[in-house]
């Protein structure tokens, strides 16, 4: 189990399969956010005031999770594998309110991003350690103009992951973390 840290479901706990996810820890997730909601106050916009985020590898959705809890008021969670899916969908239940989230099993190095049918403010990219999908899922995103103005994407990776940031996202926060490494891109 691991909670969630902030907004109006903190301190409420989730469910992680134990051997087919590494969610991301309590210290990262509060990095992280912080870096989120730093960057809204600089260009003076309200990170989660109508947002949408889409969450993918999502595992436990902790990060979506977090980022509902915080305010934003949907959430596209996909994944690929039913057993994590089964408790996505548990976590996603005890968070949300009024379902405001819909869960997608699909490949997503070739997804198009069809089910999306929100704009979406605030992305989490958080594979297994042992992938590097990243210039795909980037391209996907980018072509599938599923993306609002100001848009937020978080990349994490292994710290020996060798990563291009196509040329249509920025760059505007590295963060190393031990064997962690975090990309803060928007459009």
């Amino acid at each position: 189990m691991i909670k969630i840290i902030g907004g109006i479901k903190s301190r409420q706990e989730i469910q992680v399969s134990p051997d087919k996810v590494r969610p991301t820890s309590i210290q990262k997730r509060e990095s992280i956010f912080s870096i989120i909601e730093s960057y809204g106050i600089k260009i003076n916009h309200s990170i989660y005031k109508q947002a949408n985020i889409l969450d993918l590898f999502a595992g436990s959705g902790s990060l979506g999770l977090e980022a509902i809890s915080r305010g934003a008021v949907f959430g596209y969670f996909y994944d690929n594998n039913d057993d994590v899916i089964q408790i996505l969908k548990k976590n996603c239940k005890k968070i949300c309110k009024n379902n405001n989230f819909e869960i997608i099993k699909e490949n997503i190095l070739k997804s198009q991003f069809k089910n999306i049918n929100k704009k979406i403010s605030l992305v989490f990219i958080d594979p297994p350690y042992n992938n590097n999908p990243f210039e795909q899922v980037l391209f996907n995103i980018f072509q599938s103009q599923i993306l609002s103005d100001n848009s937020i994407i978080v990349l994490e990776c292994s710290c020996n992951s060798q990563i291009t940031i196509p040329p249509y996202f920025t760059c505007f926060k590295e963060r190393n973390y031990r064997k962690t490494k975090i990309f803060f891109l928007n459009n």
